[in-house]
């Protein structure tokens, strides 16, 4: 069967590179026309856009990108009725995904969504676009089906795919040596995976890098942003010239962090399910924050906190996102009996999350409804 799959982020990419790979187990004749990046190529999928050049952040970036975004969903939709597929996957940025499944389902092509848009943050109204648009969904949070059943819509919880990630890794040992890096602790830097939260996230992050002597920092690297670009970033700032910068291993780095100081998104469930102790950070437009805080519903921003239903992890949001407060939180993240507290809190988190062997599960399940 024929399969056009849309991720329009780098942890979509992760995601829908091992639903791609667990669907070639289900279905031997298996084709993929993709919107993702260079995991989902590298797992069979035949590239059309890669996702760097779909990611548009916030109400007013996405409002000055619209000509490009417009033209974007334009080509996706000839690009489909071409190559006329058996089923549509999206996986999770709703932004555009929701918009190609309505027009989709007009087509009559079969919808699936794997990992559902966090209506339940915001606009919740849109679950009955999703009801009437998406043949059937796939959810790795547990609060989730209870949230699609008050409106009467069933889906299927599959579990959480990074189960699977973190667990089938192979741990590389000779990670600092391979790298540079001494033996001094780690305090690792996700700054995210767009320039633009980048920019923002990372001078943040780099003024707290003269209070901690003691320990190194290092960057983790999207495989995305090339390292020029975060050079130009670390040039402006002389405290941080021994920051290092590693690329494509940030599950490698996190296996060996004392702590890290993480944008809020997927990175912060990672972090987590490596047991590493977290701030979590975020920052964005000043307009598109104001918008973005009438709107939402939830008491969090991160993973963590979210599943826990409660604030295990510290969130420093737009104006609490300073040096004074990322150092005292930073602080108190090396503390012994907080790193205790923080460790119970994680194997909690883990035990809500349910089971490994999501994308082989969500696999089965589309093959099963494809062939019903």
């Amino acid at each position: 069967m024929k399969y056009y799959v849309i991720a329009g982020e780098a942890s979509g990419d992760l995601h829908g590179s091992n639903l791609l790979k667990a669907l070639k187990k289900e279905d031997h004749t298996a084709h993929f026309r993709i919107w993702g990046g260079d995991l989902m190529e590298a797992a069979g999928g035949e590239l059309v856009k890669h996702y760097r050049d779909l990611a548009f952040m916030g109400f007013v970036e996405v409002v000055s990108n619209i000509r490009t975004i417009l033209g974007n969903i334009k080509f996706c939709k000839e690009d489909i009725l071409a190559y006329q597929p058996d089923a549509l996957v999206l996986i999770d940025y709703p932004g555009f995904n929701l918009r190609i499944a309505k027009w989709a389902k007009q087509q009559g092509i079969k919808v699936y969504y794997y990992i559902s848009p966090q209506i339940w943050a915001w606009n919740s109204k849109r679950v009955h676009g999703i009801k009437a648009n998406v043949d059937q969904m796939f959810v790795i949070l547990p609060f989730e089906k209870p949230f699609y059943d008050k409106y009467n819509y069933e889906v299927d919880f599959v579990g959480h795919p990074l189960l699977d990630v973190v667990e089938n890794r192979a741990v590389n040992t000779g990670f600092r040596q391979n790298n540079g890096l001494d033996d001094r602790p780690i305090i690792s830097l996700l700054p995210g995976s767009r320039r633009q939260e980048i920019a923002k996230m990372l001078s943040e992050m780099l003024m707290v890098v003269p209070h901690f002597p003691n320990h190194q920092f290092v960057l983790a690297g999207a495989p995305s942003i090339p390292l020029d670009y975060y050079q130009s970033i670390l040039n402006q700032y002389p405290a941080a010239k021994e920051v290092k910068v590693i690329q494509n291993k940030t599950y490698d780095l996190l296996e060996e962090s004392s702590a890290a100081l993480v944008t809020s998104g997927t990175a912060t469930l990672e972090t987590a399910l490596f047991g590493v102790p977290e701030v979590v950070c975020y920052k964005g437009n000043p307009i598109s924050y104001q918008i973005a805080k009438r709107l939402v519903n939830i008491q969090y921003i991160s993973l963590v906190n979210l599943i826990l239903d409660r604030p295990l992890v510290k969130e420093l949001i737009q104006n609490e996102l300073n040096t004074s407060n990322l150092v005292k939180e930073l602080k108190l993240l090396l503390d012994e009996n907080h790193q205790k507290i923080i460790q119970e809190g994680y194997q909690e988190l883990r035990s809500k999350l349910g089971n490994s062997g999501a994308s082989q599960r969500t696999a089965q399940l589309m093959v099963k409804y494809l062939r019903l």
